[in-house]
């Protein structure tokens, strides 16, 4: 299956919708779309991965080098991974806790949270 991005804006924040697998395959097309965001000057990022089922390390390495990217940008980068999804919690989060990076993100249950400024990040 494809790598599906959709570009948004919520309270000041891009956010960019992701659906699909993040693989060898299909992550560059998320670098893209980050790399887009930045050269638009949108330096504040929230990447939805609530519809992202399938994550191999092609797709970590891509959220760890857009991590990356934000802060030498002195952007922000927020992850919506919810702790529920079809499968018993967003397989993101399972991978990314697996490989220990997930404290590396600031992660949030949904985009309303993500792009409050008074929400607090969920533990890793």
């Amino acid at each position: 299956m494809a790598l599906k991005v959709t570009d948004g804006e919520q309270g000041g924040w891009a956010v960019l919708r992701v659906s699909g697998e993040m693989d060898l395959v299909t992550s560059p097309l998320l670098r893209q779309w980050v790399h887009a965001a930045v050269a638009e000057g949108r330096h504040d990022v929230v990447l939805d991965l609530s519809d992202v089922f399938f994550c191999d390390s092609s797709g970590v390495g891509v959220l760890i080098a857009s991590r990356r990217l934000m802060h030498s940008c002195s952007g922000r980068l927020r992850v919506v991974l919810p702790a529920r999804g079809a499968e018993e919690g967003s397989h993101v989060n399972r991978v990314l806790a697996a490989l220990g990076v997930r404290r590396l993100f600031e992660v949030y249950p949904d985009v309303t949270e993500a792009t409050d400024e008074s929400a607090r990040p969920l533990s890793a």
